[in-house]
């Protein structure tokens, strides 16, 4: 799957490229194009730079944590679920905890952190793959997991906002907390209808339900905050969780006697040699999206959407806010920049701004996750991965422009 994808950036931008020049007379697109190659390829290492110094980071502190049994611990409380849901992870196994720090850091929005914790999750579930170069079912629901956003806070947004002059920052955290459900939903859905996951298992359900209450209730409460109580809350809740779990892994470590520097530098040197292998896949995904949007197949993409839905007769102001959604699969750095010139194009408070707001906070880097994730440990058949992906972002979508007409018409 992500061969063809792959090919298929390269043969759509040679044929919008060669339509702007034959229609248009544009010759320049193929030097942008070129232009394009050079330029992602030079992101890459920056994306690279910023990588090794947090996987050398995180990986050195969840070393602590695999050598304080934390991980183990989790592991044995959530075994009863994956067993369930990853059968072919037997019990205890490492990875379930791994798996779930990664999770608990996405919902916070904490990336930096969620990304060394997915990897090494990744990497304790590459253990037990019986063919290395294939994504395996475990794999496959954790990464679609994974790339269904599942946000809590996303404080991100708030600064972005905030930055462009918006007198609410949070405005659009409770339409983004609902759409970013809805991927979620969504992803964990289509895994199970293809792998025939039993979530309606007393098991599954006893861990899901009390999760979906206490969602319940912190979407109530949060709700009856005002503006800038939630945006201070949102902050201070995010980074006192990161900080807490850095200190708990350290003091629990120092605890059970366990030589914490030695140990963190242990996982520091695993951080940097796992940051090493990854460069390759972020150049070949990277640059195949920098020659797509440079060829103006993006804009071409736009211009029919705009023009099927005038068709249909429906209104049409959610399509000055699909450029964020439709880069956002491919480049968190485009999707950004994308939101921000929706902002700076439209107002930061208009109804295009607010959908690509709430798109950018309940949606993630599909393909980007697949290239790390995947490239980490070397597999290249992703079976159905790329699919159900692609159904929680299509969901999260949607579900951000259902909402945002919603509560903002």
């Amino acid at each position: 799957m992500l061969n063809a994808l792959w090919i298929g950036f390269f043969v759509v931008a040679g044929l919008s490229a060669s339509l702007r020049w034959a229609l248009g007379g544009s010759p320049q697109v193929f030097a942008d194009m070129v232009q394009a190659l050079f330029a992602m390829a030079k992101l890459s290492v920056e994306i690279m730079v910023v990588l090794f110094g947090t996987l050398t980071l995180w990986l050195g502190l969840l070393r602590i944590a695999e050598r304080a049994g934390l991980v183990d611990a989790l592991a044995r409380w959530l075994g009863p679920l994956f067993a369930r849901l990853m059968p072919e992870v037997p019990r205890g196994h490492p990875a379930v905890g791994l798996i779930t720090l990664n999770f608990a850091a996405n919902a916070l929005g904490l990336d930096n952190a969620a990304t060394p914790m997915g990897l090494k999750a990744m990497h304790a579930l590459q253990s037990l793959n019986p063919r290395p170069d294939t994504a395996t079912n475990a794999q496959i629901l954790f990464l679609v997991l994974n790339a269904s956003s599942l946000t809590l806070l996303p404080v991100s947004i708030f600064m972005y906002r905030l930055q462009q002059g918006a007198p609410d920052p949070t405005l659009v955290f409770l339409p983004i907390l609902l759409a970013t459900s809805a991927s979620t939903l969504a992803g964990l859905l289509a895994v199970a209808l293809v792998q025939r996951l039993p979530l309606f298992n007393p098991v599954v359900l006893a861990y899901l339900l009390p999760l979906a209450l206490v969602l319940a209730g912190l979407m109530a409460g949060l709700a009856t905050l005002s503006g800038a109580a939630l945006s201070q809350v949102s902050s201070v809740l995010g980074n006192l969780t990161l900080f807490g779990l850095i200190l708990g892994f350290v003091l629990v470590g120092a605890w059970r006697k366990v030589p914490v520097y030695e140990a963190f530098i242990d996982g520091a040197r695993e951080g940097f040699d796992v940051a090493k292998g990854l460069l390759p896949y972020l150049v070949a995904m990277l640059c195949a999206i920098g020659v797509f949007r440079a060829s103006g197949a993006l804009d071409q993409v736009l211009a029919a959407i705009r023009w099927a839905v005038e068709a249909l007769g429906w209104d049409t102001r959610f399509v000055d806010a699909l450029p964020t959604a439709l880069v956002k699969p491919f480049s968190g750095s485009a999707a950004r920049a994308m939101l921000i010139d929706t902002m700076q194009a439209h107002g930061v408070d208009s109804f295009p701004a607010l959908v690509a707001a709430t798109v950018q906070g309940s949606t993630e880097t599909t393909f980007y996750v697949l290239a790390v994730y995947f490239g980490a440990v070397g597999i290249q058949r992703a079976r159905h991965a790329v699919g159900c992906a692609l159904v929680a972002e299509l969901a999260g979508v949607l579900a951000s422009i259902g909402v945002c007409y919603w509560f903002f018409g």
